[in-house]
């Protein structure tokens, strides 16, 4: 998962609101989202190779999200950053992931950015810091960098995320769709160095990524009403960006 936009407390009908799209390596083998069994609890898509996810919500209406840091850290041999996803959203009495735990627990991970819910609040912690910040009303974007860091998609996608939920009473999914197809890529100056080639940090500055390797595979846009009911949808995207049509999946108030 590369970047996620979220409207918290900015809708009058949907006091949640999430934008997503997964961008990775176009061969890498997935399954798109379905309920996994044999629980039937996770609402989630599937990475083939390693097992895990890249976000998710339960039956509960909690919702968990998980974006690699991108950064020259990694390491061979640690678990899975998609398990953190499966382990926020399963069905325990109490939560598995705390920010404790993630405290005690990210060295044994690639480095990662978690979005996680509690008490109908989300959390995002970042492994660089250790640190967990709560996501407040309001817009934010979360996307491969640390947590203060505002890249211009972030702004671009969040801007445009805030202009839409402010002038418009009914949301239209294809307008959301809109602007996470948006392929604008910045000026030079303006990209962050991360740490990968000029030609790659221009592949990567747009919301939605085109390049025969490696590209957005999925936009997710989930909707969270007044009374806990949840919309999931997920449109899937082949190797030249083409649209492979769109799942829609409900789940009723746990209240």
């Amino acid at each position: 998962m590369c970047i996620l936009f979220f409207a918290i407390e900015s809708h009058p009908r949907y006091p949640l609101i999430i934008c997503a799209n997964r961008d990775e390596f176009h061969h890498r083998a997935t399954q798109g989202a379905h309920f996994w069994p044999p629980e039937n609890q996770i609402l989630a898509g599937k990475d083939l190779q390693a097992g895990g996810t890249w976000l998710g919500v339960n039956r509960k209406g909690q919702f968990a999200g998980i974006t690699n840091l991108r950064t020259q850290e990694t390491q061979d041999g640690v678990r899975s950053r998609g398990e953190l996803v499966l382990k926020a959203l399963a069905n325990h009495a109490l939560p598995t992931i705390t920010s404790q735990w993630l405290q005690a627990n990210h060295a044994n991970y690639n480095p990662f950015n978690l979005i996680f819910e509690h008490d109908n609040i989300l959390h995002c912690f970042n492994s660089h810091s250790a640190e967990t910040k709560i996501l407040s009303s309001g817009f934010h974007a979360v996307c491969n960098g640390d947590m203060d860091d505002v890249w211009p998609k972030m702004a671009r996608g969040q801007q445009a995320l805030q202009s839409y939920i402010t002038q418009n009473d009914a949301i239209n999914i294809d307008e959301l769709q809109k602007f996470m197809c948006d392929t604008t890529q910045p000026e030079d100056s303006l990209l962050p160095n991360t740490g990968v080639e000029l030609e790659w940090e221009r592949h990567l500055s747009s919301i939605f990524i085109q390049h025969p390797q490696y590209g957005t595979r999925s936009t997710t846009i989930i909707l969270k009403d007044t009374l806990g009911r949840i919309d999931f949808y997920e449109t899937r995207f082949d190797g030249k960006g083409r649209n492979l049509g769109r799942q829609h999946f409900q789940i009723e108030s746990s209240k």
